[in-house]
């Protein structure tokens, strides 16, 4: 344990995040089994991203935010500022992409270009968990108890990132993508955590000061998708399937957040 103490901050955010990245890559690889799924059970899967991404938007994106800006003391009013303007941002940007999308012929479809939102929303908030975890293990100065503290955020971002890599690869497939291609979205989307966390081991006071941002930020965005990509879609090709995966979705990222703080 003391020879991991003793790597550099870098490299153990570095490791950390190559952690975090895996478990996404191990979520996303459920679509290699998809075609042994009927289509009311793969229906309930797209529902179960979508709760899976509405919890995170809570209890791992606005709920982080607001505790670090009352740990820096910010008053009420600047935390309700900072909350809902990134919120609000995040969803506008959704929007934005979606109009933009829309003009590229490779996007016209509403299924090619709800992928592609997806995609983005998932992106987006695998960054900010990038900086927290690489930010938690720059601000280490050789103390024993904070890197354990690090250590268990790394590993709680881990574990619930497998039904975030499922997140973007399930409701791929449900599309009539590719095996092979879903897997290769769903995990890449991953892979901006370990250069997030390296960043933020590097800059870890600028990275703190921006993190509420990009955290209310990608809640909004991950919230839009879910709204107006998943539960639609889902709802409209088997209700019953969807609504209870939605519930399950919830449930199980809401239980993961609160059970690993």
């Amino acid at each position: 344990m003391e020879f991991w103490m003793r790597l550099p901050p870098v490299v153990q955010a570095l490791l950390a995040t190559g952690f975090t990245y895996l478990m996404t890559a191990l979520g996303a690889s459920v679509v290699f089994f998809s075609n042994k799924f009927s289509k009311p059970l793969l229906n309930g899967m797209q529902g179960f991203a979508a709760g899976i991404m509405i919890a995170a938007s809570f209890f791992s994106l606005l709920l982080p935010a607001q505790e670090r800006l009352t740990e820096a003391g910010s008053g009420t009013a600047v935390i309700a500022a900072v909350l809902s303007v990134g919120f609000l941002m995040g969803g506008a940007f959704i929007v934005f992409s979606s109009f933009v999308l829309s003009r590229f012929k490779a996007f016209s479809g509403e299924r090619e270009r709800g992928g592609a939102l997806m995609f983005f929303a998932m992106t987006l908030h695998n960054i900010p968990e990038g900086f927290a975890v690489g930010v938690a293990f720059g601000s280490l100065a050789g103390d024993y108890g904070a890197w354990i503290a690090a250590v268990m955020l790394a590993v709680g971002v881990g574990i619930q990132n497998f039904p975030e890599g499922l997140c973007v690869s399930v409701p791929l497939r449900n599309r009539g993508v590719r095996p092979r291609k879903a897997f290769l979205i769903g995990q890449f989307s991953g892979l901006v955590e370990i250069a997030a966390g390296v960043l933020g081991a590097v800059a870890v006071g600028v990275i703190s000061d921006i993190l509420p941002w990009a955290l209310s930020f990608s809640a909004g965005a991950m919230i839009a998708v879910s709204c107006s990509e998943l539960i639609p879609s889902g709802v409209a090709e088997g209700k019953v399937s969807s609504v209870l995966g939605v519930a399950a979705g919830f449930a199980v990222m809401m239980f993961l957040d609160v059970l690993l703080g």
